[in-house]
């Protein structure tokens, strides 16, 4: 044990793991406190970009254009706005990614978005819109200008009829003009690393980043894990059970869940990682720190 610590550690001391974060906009004021804390406090990490989401059918479309906005505004970093094809039509949408260019937003995630229904109900195309998340970013590129990140599923998209119909839309979306794909979170690194080999076997060689995401609260996670089809190990249920009134205990647990996670990543070669944050930064920060990041203004003051 002893040994396996210390060859981790010489690992991810080495300077080239590169983390990237998600936040959601706020809808109060009490959540923008609790939003701009967050990116204070993980801005010195230097991460290769942040994504700001965006409500199913555009209903945060403003909040974030808004946050987006002010990100490059009042930060160093890099923001990158996500964009769906959900009740909009073309030229809504295009209008939506000019806006972001205005704006100085050079990268966006474009998603194909959930059914206004919700989870678990068919999809309909909007009659004048962008009918999958290929059509988006094939706008997005045709429009210039920008980056583009889309979604992979490494246990396959809940509506999708098999995985190699899953890889298909995939592909589609890489040869659009994709430049990376981030995953859906995932608790069994399994998983992921079988859904690159199928990636990889496609000729997909984009960077493949998995998504992870601390959990500070088991049944709040778990709910979404039901509705993107991603599995909770039963394992994992067991390491939280009888914790649900004890956050401190939770967070110690989900730091040690999550290290464990990220360390076994890097064992597999893996170099970058794309951090869910909840709009909180102790967990993420705490195993950005493991992962050998350290804070580029207390960096600067050592070296002062």
């Amino acid at each position: 044990m002893i040994e396996t610590t210390q060859r981790k550690s010489r690992i991810v001391g080495n300077g080239d793991i590169e983390v990237s974060f998600e936040f959601f906009p706020p809808k109060t004021e009490k959540m923008a406190e609790a939003l701009w804390t967050a990116v204070r406090r993980l801005e010195p990490l230097s991460p290769g970009f942040v994504s700001v989401t965006y409500g199913a059918g555009g209903s945060t479309r403003e909040r974030t254009h808004n946050t987006v906005a002010r990100l490059v505004r009042e930060t160093s970093l890099k923001p990158a706005a996500h964009l769906t094809c959900v009740n909009a039509t073309k030229a809504e949408v295009d209008e939506v990614i000019r806006d972001y260019a205005a704006a100085g937003i050079r990268h966006i995630v474009a998603l194909r978005g959930d059914p206004q229904a919700g989870v678990g109900t068919r999809y309909e195309p909007h009659p004048g819109g962008y009918a999958q998340a290929a059509d988006l970013v094939a706008s997005i590129k045709r429009i210039g200008g920008f980056e583009v990140s889309v979604g992979g599923y490494p246990e396959k998209h809940p509506e999708s009829a098999s995985f190699d119909a899953d890889i298909d839309h995939l592909k589609a979306k890489v040869d659009a003009g994709a430049d990376r794909i981030i995953t859906q979170f995932f608790f069994d690194n399994t998983h992921y690393l079988r859904f690159l080999e199928r990636v990889r076997a496609r000729g997909i060689w984009c960077p493949v980043l998995p998504g992870i995401v601390p959990i500070h609260n088991f049944k709040q996670v778990s709910g979404f894990g039901a509705k993107t089809g991603t599995t909770m190990p039963a394992w994992l249920a067991r390491r939280f059970e009888g914790l649900d009134d004890d956050p401190a205990t939770t967070h110690l647990v989900a730091a040690a869940v999550a290290a464990e996670q990220v360390l076994d990543l890097v064992d597999q070669g893996v170099r970058q990682f794309h951090f869910y944050t909840l709009n909180r930064a102790d967990l993420v920060y705490a195993i950005c720190h493991l992962l050998g990041l350290r804070s580029r203004s207390k960096v600067v003051d050592a070296a002062a």
